[in-house]
C-alpha cells in the first residue's frame, strides 16, 4: 500500500490541500484563497461553490507538484473552518443560499431571547456549548427562516445541512454520503456531547429537522470515497475533524493536561481533558477533542475570533504592512514607552467574555503613535487574550497550571510574536518542526483508518520541536501589561 496521505484542510480564507509522505513530510502542496462576503455590518458569507472548487483544484495542483497520480494515494484526511453552515438541495447538490460563516453575528438576537427563556443551562449541559451566534444552529434556523420555502422543503426531507466538512464529503462522493464526524457535530448546539447523538429537544428549540442532519461517525472512519472523475482515480476519505480538533491530533495532544493553541484567522486554545468531560466555570467550552474507535476524548475551549485576521486589517485595512510576515519586524520597532491596547473586537468578542455586540477598540493613542505602535498592539491582543483563556482553564482544571502551550498556524513563524507570547503568559511555547499541524492531523486520521499510520503512540513520538521560547518578561512588567489590557477590556465591554 501506497504511504501517502491527501490532506484537504478548507479555512476561513483559503483551501489548500497537503500531500504527506508515510514519514509525515510533506510532499506536494497547493494553495487558493477565496472571496470573503460582507453584505451587512457583522454578517460573513461564503459563496460554497468557491469552497468545493478550491478544494478540488488544490488537490489536483497538490498532486501535480508531488508529482503523483491520485492512484498512488492510500487515503485522505478532511479538515474544516468549523461552526459554518451549508444547506443544499440533495437532488441537485447546491447551496441553497450562502454559506453563513462561523464569524457571522446576525443571529445574536435570537440567542438573547434563548437565554431570556432560560434554555442556555440545558443547551450548556448538553453541548458544552453556550448560546451564541459563532455556533452552527441558530444559523440554521436563521436560514430556514428567511430563505423562501426553505422551511417547507426541508420538512420535506428536500434539503440537507452541513457544517463545510459535509458539504466537501457530499460533494466529493458525488452524493452518496451525507456524514460528519463528532468533532463537528459537537460545534451544532444540537448534538448531545455525553450520549453521542442528535438531540431531538435541542431541536425542537431550535426548530431544526431531524431530516436535515448528517449521520455522526468517529473522526478515523470511512466518509466514502472520491469520485474518480475528480482526481482521475477513486480516493478512500478515510478521516474527518474539524480544524482545531484536528490541530489537536497534529500536535499529537492524546494525553490528558496537553495543551495546543493554534493562531489563524482566530484563535483556538484546546486542553485534553481525557475521557470525562470538564464544566466550564469561567465560560470556556466543553466539546470533543476526537472520537476513535467509538471512544470520546474532550476537552476545554478557549475561542478567539480575532487572531491573523488583526494582521490582515493592518495589511488590508489600514495598509501599513505589505504583507503578514512584515507585522513581527515593524512590531519590533515600536517604542517601548507607549502602551497601546488594541481590543480586536471587530465580530464580538469571545471567550471568556462572550459579548457578541463588542466592537473593536484602541486605546492609549498618542500624537507619537504610527505604524510600528498599531503593529505591535494587533499582536500583543492576541498574547492577552491567550492568557485570558489560560487562566480560566487553570481555574477549570487544576492540572493545566504547568501545560506547556504547543502552538501552531501561521502568525506562529514570527519570532517576535511567539516570545511576547511566552512573556505575557509566563510559560514555555513550544513551536513544533511541522508547523503544517492541521492538515497533518487530518492525515494522519485518515492514515490511522487506512492502516499506514495505525499506532497513535508511535505518531506522538515523531512530533518534533523546532523552538522553544522561554518566557524574559519580569513579573512587574508583565503584570503592568495584563492589567492595561483587562482595563481595555472592561472599557470596551462597558461601551457596547
Amino acid at each position: 500500500m501506497s504511504g501517502y496521505i491527501l490532506a484537504i484542510d478548507q479555512g476561513t480564507t483559503s483551501s489548500r490541500a497537503i500531500i504527506f509522505d508515510g514519514q509525515y513530510r510533506i510532499a506536494g502542496s497547493a494553495q487558493q484563497e477565496f472571496a470573503q462576503h460582507y453584505p451587512q455590518s457583522g454578517w460573513v458569507e461564503h459563496d460554497a461553490e468557491d469552497l468545493i472548487r478550491t478544494v478540488i483544484e488544490t488537490m489536483r495542483g497538490a498532486l501535480e507538484k508531488a508529482g503523483l497520480k491520485a492512484g498512488d494515494i492510500a487515503a485522505a484526511g478532511i479538515t474544516n473552518q468549523r461552526e459554518t453552515v451549508v444547506i443544499w438541495d440533495r437532488a441537485t447538490g447546491k447551496a441553497i443560499c450562502p454559506a453563513i460563516v462561523w464569524q457571522d453575528r446576525r443571529t445574536a438576537r435570537f440567542c438573547e431571547k434563548l437565554r431570556a427563556d432560560g434554555a442556555e443551562a440545558m443547551v450548556s449541559e448538553r453541548t458544552g456549548l453556550l448560546l451564541d451566534p459563532y455556533f452552527s444552529g441558530t444559523k440554521i434556523s436563521w436560514i430556514l427562516d428567511n430563505v423562501e420555502g426553505a422551511r417547507a422543503r426541508a420538512e420535506r426531507g428536500e434539503l440537507a445541512f452541513g457544517t463545510v466538512d459535509s458539504w466537501l464529503v457530499w460533494r466529493l462522493t458525488g452524493g452518496k454520503v451525507h456524514a460528519t464526524d463528532a468533532t463537528n457535530a459537537s460545534r451544532t448546539l444540537l448534538y448531545d456531547i455525553r450520549r453521542g447523538c442528535w438531540d431531538e429537544e435541542l431541536m425542537k428549540l431550535l426548530g431544526v429537522p431531524a431530516s436535515l442532519l448528517p449521520e455522526v461517525r468517529d473522526s478515523s472512519a470511512d466518509f466514502g470515497t472520491i469520485s474518480a472523475d475528480i482526481l482521475g482515480a477513486p480516493i478512500t476519505i478515510g478521516g474527518v475533524a474539524g480544524d482545531q480538533q484536528a490541530a489537536t491530533v497534529g500536535q499529537a495532544c492524546f494525553s490528558p493536561g496537553m495543551l495546543k493553541s493554534t493562531y489563524g484567522t482566530g484563535c483556538f486554545a484546546i486542553l485534553n481533558t481525557g475521557s470525562e468531560p470538564v464544566r466550564s466555570k469561567n465560560r470556556l467550552l466543553t466539546t470533543i477533542a476526537y472520537q476513535l474507535d467509538g471512544k470520546v476524548t474532550y476537552a476545554l475551549e478557549g475561542s478567539i475570533f480575532i487572531a491573523g485576521a488583526a494582521v490582515q486589517w493592518l495589511r488590508d485595512g489600514l495598509g501599513i504592512i505589505a504583507k503578514a510576515s512584515d507585522s513581527g519586524l515593524l512590531a519590533e520597532k515600536a517604542d517601548p514607552q507607549q502602551n497601546i491596547y488594541l481590543v480586536p473586537a471587530f465580530t464580538g468578542l469571545g471567550a471568556p467574555h462572550w459579548d457578541a455586540d463588542a466592537r473593536g477598540a484602541i486605546y492609549g493613542l498618542t500624537r507619537n503613535t504610527g505604524p510600528a505602535e498599531f503593529a505591535r498592539a494587533a499582536l500583543e491582543a492576541v498574547c492577552y487574550q491567550t492568557a485570558d483563556l489560560l487562566d480560566a482553564m487553570h481555574g477549570d482544571w487544576a492540572p493545566a497550571s504547568d501545560t506547556i502551550l504547543r502552538v501552531d498556524g501561521g502568525m506562529v513563524a514570527s519570532d517576535w510574536t511567539m516570545q511576547r507570547l511566552a512573556d505575557i503568559l509566563d510559560a514555555p511555547v513550544d513551536r513544533p518542526h511541522v508547523l503544517e499541524t492541521t492538515a497533518l492531523g487530518a492525515a494522519w486520521l485518515a492514515g490511522h483508518h487506512s492502516g499506514v499510520w495505525p499506532d497513535a503512540e508511535g505518531f506522538a513520538a515523531s512530533w518534533r520541536r523546532e523552538s522553544r521560547f522561554e518566557p524574559k518578561m519580569d513579573a512587574a512588567t508583565r503584570q503592568k501589561a495584563l492589567a492595561g489590557w483587562r482595563d481595555a477590556v472592561r472599557r470596551t465591554l462597558t461601551s457596547t
